[in-house]
């Protein structure tokens, strides 16, 4: 039996193996698993980022600023030659990469078409006007002006390599600059390249003043989810080998290095063996892609920001700038440019270039090794092993510290690894880990639970029959020893039961008793509450004992609900016999209670006893004063279901408590709740406000307008006779807003 047993659970800790080994392969679509692990993957860089500006970035900002100084996007391109000359000249930057591409002509802002239109018409006659507008036209060519700020400066424009353009063809724009290997030499690479058939580059006159040229569009290295986590540092257009804007701009900073592809072993050159790019002295580490994950350093800011109008103006703090790696860039709202990264939902774009020239030159960039897939597999294949072997020879309890202990020996792994800049799959270790250990827990449990029917038919007769299935399933948990658990405690009363009780006779009265308790008990079990007991009309039951119930709230609500809809479902056959319509009230409470059997050496009884039970009780009996048959206690609330309506009925001192507590009625699942209601229940809650904060007159009209809207409510009717009680007696600075009551 026990070979057996250790057998099918094996056979089952392979299924799923091979499920998961099929979904890293590819074969399998497992979206879930793929978020998983991105989720890890985000949290591994928000846990161990440095947090801290980096020194040897910049980015100059078009900002609000700029703009503002400067005048409305875009901008003309003799104010780029102003801004190049004066980052270069004045402030020596180290290299400066435009985050901007200039595709298109700059024939508006200058007024040279409109001069030469009217040196050829309305002005052509007037003496010397040829003459002077031929010394005057090499001043407004602009984009001479911006190429000549270039010239032999370490500059890099950017540019887009696109898979295809918006209309779905393959055309491109303007020029790229040289690539930085030809086709000839890419050949001798099976790297597999992101290859883009077209692109939208600079105008020729300025790229070929540029010293060179990067792609700033990482549009295809995005994640299903969003988010940019990795850049390509290479891609293929026509053959040929261009490089990322980040990439590029640190290149020309080191003085224009060729890049060189790192294998292992060296004689391989595909992208199985991929391991780095290095340019000089810098080695990144890529995937087989040529991606590199972005080491994002914090939240935004990470670097400094300067605003380009400063440079411009000769305003900027020039050690701020000299030396330093540059990347001109955009923030304003206007222009668009944002991007999710793992760190913030709209960051800047170009702080994923600055992030990555950081990480090169720091030698953070993480590497995700071709043998990443591998990993993956042998991973899973141990923690199968384990699990497997464990779950048949421990008990639930053991086998669940089992799994948790794999779970965080593979997230110390991980984040051991991380510190050395490899990244290690986290997300699908933990998620299989856990999931196995679910599949083998059902298993188990279905297959004991023929001992659990010869327990229930051995002790069925003597104790309760929520105690039979916790003692067939764990002995040891069933305990009927006192102990505190956080629990939640009903109490339900017949209304004006003693009136009811004096116009029946006794075996009328013990048949409706009978008639009614039914239902309602059997919707207290449906929900998987406990009856402690009947009071002649009242009943008290609580949720999370003796089964443990992580949701003893929620069902214990929806419980009180159903109890109030199933004694309207009684109506029709009470009449029919003659009977009164029931009305009962319900309250519930949530706290930490002692429950256990309890009594004396001549009877016991399962029950609860606690502060949060006297609550639950006074609740109850506040359902009166209110005029609602439900209401609730704030502890209750929160730890309910987060999708349900609740009207806020009172902050109020019970008889027996010196500490205020909030009530509420509750309504069900919102979405069920009438649009009309749900903005009753807004306007009430501002109303509260009002009236905590003693703006009397504001509440009142409120809370005035509230009772007249069609849908009224008690409530309405006692805070506004108590507006007028308090206006006349005010309460004071210190008046939390409670309410005591002196009765039960």
């Amino acid at each position: 039996m026990g070979k057996q047993r250790t057998l099918v659970r094996l056979v089952i800790a392979v299924a799923m193996f091979l499920l998961f080994v099929l979904k890293i392969g590819g074969a399998v679509p497992l979206p879930f698993v793929d978020q998983v692990e991105r989720s890890t993957y985000d949290a591994r860089i928000l846990l161990t980022m440095p947090s801290t500006v980096d020194q040897q970035v910049v980015i100059i900002d078009i900002d609000e600023k700029s703009i503002t100084a400067e005048g409305h996007w875009p901008w003309s391109r003799d104010k780029f030659a102003l801004l190049t000359h004066q980052a270069l000249g004045k402030y020596k930057l180290r290299s400066m990469g435009f985050d901007i591409a200039f595709p298109e002509a700059d024939t508006g802002t200058s007024g040279v078409d409109a001069l030469k239109r009217l040196s050829a018409a309305e002005l052509a006659d007037l003496p010397g006007f040829a003459e002077r507008l031929t010394t005057l036209l090499p001043t407004l060519d602009y984009e001479a002006r911006f190429a000549e700020a270039m010239q032999g400066k370490p500059v890099v424009l950017g540019y887009i390599l696109r898979a295809e353009n918006t209309q779905g063809v393959t055309d491109s724009i303007a020029a790229l600059p040289r690539p930085v290997m030809d086709a000839k030499a890419a050949q001798l690479y099976d790297i597999d390249f992101f290859d883009n058939p077209a692109f939208t580059g600079n105008l020729a006159v300025l790229q070929s003043a540029a010293m060179s040229g990067g792609n700033f569009d990482n549009s295809q290295a995005l994640d299903e989810d969003g988010v940019f986590r990795r850049v390509p540092l290479v891609q293929k257009h026509a053959g040929a080998l261009y490089p990322a804007l980040s990439l590029e701009t640190l290149r020309i900073a080191l003085g224009a290095p060729p890049i060189e592809f790192e294998f292992d072993p060296p004689d391989n050159r595909s992208s199985q063996y991929l391991e780095a790019l290095r340019i000089g002295p810098v080695r990144i580490p890529v995937d087989e892609r040529v991606q590199a994950y972005v080491p994002f350093r914090g939240r935004t800011p990470s670097f400094t920001y300067i605003s380009a109008t400063d440079i411009m103006r000769g305003t900027a703090d020039p050690a701020a700038l000299a030396g330093k790696v540059a990347l001109v860039g955009t923030s304003a709202p206007g222009l668009k440019d944002l991007r999710v990264t793992p760190v913030g939902a709209a960051d800047p774009g170009v702080e994923v270039h600055a992030n990555l020239i950081s990480g090169m030159l720091d030698g953070r960039v993480k590497h995700k090794a071709p043998y990443y897939n591998g990993i993956h597999a042998v991973l899973l294949l141990l923690i199968a092993g384990v699990l497997g072997f464990g779950a048949a020879r421990l008990s639930p309890l053991a086998n669940g510290a089992l799994a948790l202990g794999l779970m965080a020996a593979v997230t110390a792994l991980a984040f051991g690894l991380w510190s050395v800049n490899f990244v290690m799959p986290l997300g699908t270790p933990v998620l299989f880990t856990a999931l196995l250990f679910l599949l083998l827990t059902f298993y188990g449990y279905f297959i004991e639970s023929r001992n659990a029917r010869q327990v229930s038919k051995q002790f069925g007769e003597y104790i309760p029959p929520e105690l039979v299935d916790e003692l067939a399933a764990n002995p040891a948990a069933a305990s009927m020893k006192g102990q505190k658990r956080n629990m939640t405690v009903l109490f339900s009363d017949v209304r004006g039961f003693t009136t009811i009780s004096e116009k029946m006779d006794s075996e009328q009265l013990s048949d409706l008793m009978n008639e009614f308790l039914t239902p309602m008990t059997k919707v207290i079990q449906q929900h998987r509450g406990t009856i402690d007991k009947y009071m002649g009309d009242a009943i008290m039951a609580f949720w999370g004992a003796p089964l443990k119930d992580e949701e003893h709230a929620a069902h214990a609500l929806q419980a009180g609900l159903d109890m109030i809809q199933a004694l309207r479902n009684l109506d029709a056959s009470f009449e029919a016999r003659g009977w009164p319509k029931l009305y009962i009230g319900v309250g519930l409470n949530t706290g930490d209670m002692t429950v256990g059997n309890m009594g004396s050496e001549f009877r016991r009884a399962y029950t609860v006893m606690g502060d949060p039970v006297n609550l639950g009780s006074r609740l109850e009996s506040l359902t009166k004063e209110y005029g609602v048959y439900f209401i609730v206690s704030d502890a209750t609330r929160n730890a309910g279901p987060k999708d349900w309506a609740y009207r806020e009925l009172d902050f109020v001192k019970v008889k027996g408590k010196n500490e205020p507590v909030a009530i509420y009625e509750p309504l069900g699942p919102k979405d069920a709740i009438d649009p009309n209601l749900r903005n009753d229940l807004a306007r009430h809650r501002g109303a509260m406000k009002l009236y905590r904060s003693q703006l009397w007159d504001q509440a009142e009209a409120e809370l005035f307008n509230l009772s007249r809207s069609g849908r009224p409510h008690r409530i309405y009717e006692i805070f506004l006779e108590r507006i007028q009680y308090l206006r006349a007696n005010p309460p004071g600075a210190q008046w939390d807003g409670a309410f005591t009551f002196t009765h039960k």
